[in-house]
């Protein structure tokens, strides 16, 4: 295993999960609504925990030129998807507001973070490695749904009241 693209890997890891929480963390300061502040407030302490498992495998990468054996237990994307897909998070969100466009963004984010972990757990001969990034891509991909669900329902509703429909 080269140590020094696996160190790189790592540490733009770390940074992606760094500046989604960050990017997270201003949404729900700058959200006027309290439906969409709760969502990403969440997405920001997922963020963290990201930060903290990557971090943690760093140290040991670091240290001992492997991974170690993860506990990659749970994953709380329901709770999420429960908030985002109450009715109140609609109706508080136009197609064409601030919390619209972030959403936008971090469905952008999501993409990425599913492209790097993916490719790195099917690049990895380390079977700990490989758990580690297949477990943040099944994550991210539960935060891309989710948040490409809402999305896709926001486009609608603005669709259907312009009357963007030809029928």
């Amino acid at each position: 295993m080269d140590m020094t693209k696996t160190t790189d890997i790592l540490k733009m890891a770390i940074l992606m999960e760094k500046r989604g929480k960050a990017f997270y963390e201003t949404v729900a300061d700058q959200t006027k609504s309290e439906e969409v502040k709760k969502i990403f407030n969440i997405m920001a302490s997922e963020e963290q925990t990201h930060i903290e498992f990557l971090s943690r495998q760093f140290l040991s990468y670091q240290k001992n030129q492997e991974f170690s054996k993860g506990d990659y237990e749970g994953n709380p994307n329901g709770q999420i998807a429960d908030l985002i897909m109450n009715e109140n998070v609609k109706k508080e969100i136009t197609a064409a507001s601030y919390e619209a466009a972030a959403i936008s963004a971090a469905i952008d984010m999501e993409t990425k973070a599913i492209e790097v972990y993916s490719t790195r757990a099917a690049e990895t001969t380390d079977l700990n490695e490989k758990e580690l990034f297949l477990w943040l891509a099944d994550w991210e991909k539960g935060h891309h749904k989710i948040l490409n669900d809402l999305n896709e329902d926001l486009k609608q509703s603005i669709w259907f009241d312009n009357q963007f429909w030809p029928f």
